[in-house]
């Protein structure tokens, strides 16, 4: 069987291209249609993008920030990178994740925070973590309402907590001052933390 005329062969290519190219495009435009936008009145709270790795991967090699979460250590820029790629897998399997901070100010990438459930985990938790360049400006709380209120208003979750080692007392007065009392303690990532239930509304 001869071969196919040369002219055959680059338009099936170019076909290929197209529908491949269409594809990828369609791909990208549903994964962008998982993560909703939720601006506050300092704060935009988005999917996380391969552009923030660069800050991310700062902060999350902060030893002040990781402390408290995990076993503590730092992050590598790699780690990092692997967690970015969770975070975007569980809003397309759960419909629901962390979302990448923006301080509407400056644009700038400051941490993340929203609803977090990956398999293994104890409840349904709102996590905040933040860049200690901007600690103390009540951030933490401010998209934590947030996430608090998609959590309850578009996901329908009534039972949800923050899971908080006890000498993180930053935290606990973020969880505190949204009505969160503790509820119990449980062992979490190798370390006694405390479950901080939500009031249901």
């Amino acid at each position: 069987m001869g071969r196919a005329p040369r002219w055959l062969c680059d338009a099936q290519s170019h076909a290929y291209q197209t529908v491949r190219t269409k594809s990828l495009v369609n791909m990208e435009s549903r994964a962008m249609l998982q993560v909703p936008k939720i601006i506050t009145d300092r704060l935009v709270l988005r999917g996380f993008v391969q552009e923030d790795l660069d800050l991310y991967a700062e902060m999350m090699a902060n030893s002040e920030v990781t402390q408290y979460m995990g076993d503590g250590r730092p992050l590598s820029r790699a780690e990092a990178w692997r967690q970015l790629a969770m975070f975007a897998g569980h809003w397309a399997l759960l419909g629901f994740g962390l979302w990448a901070v923006e301080e509407r100010t400056s644009g700038r990438f400051v941490g993340r925070i929203g609803g977090h459930e990956p398999e293994g985990f104890p409840a349904f938790e709102i996590a905040y973590t933040l860049s200690p360049s901007v600690w103390g400006r009540g951030y933490a709380r401010e998209g934590a309402t947030a996430a608090l209120r998609f959590a309850r208003e578009t996901l329908g979750r009534t039972d949800i907590v923050s899971i908080i080692r006890p000498a993180n007392l930053a935290s606990i007065r973020v969880a505190q001052s949204l009505g969160a009392v503790a509820a119990g303690t449980v062992e979490f990532y190798g370390a006694p933390s405390v479950v901080y239930r939500y009031p249901s509304a």
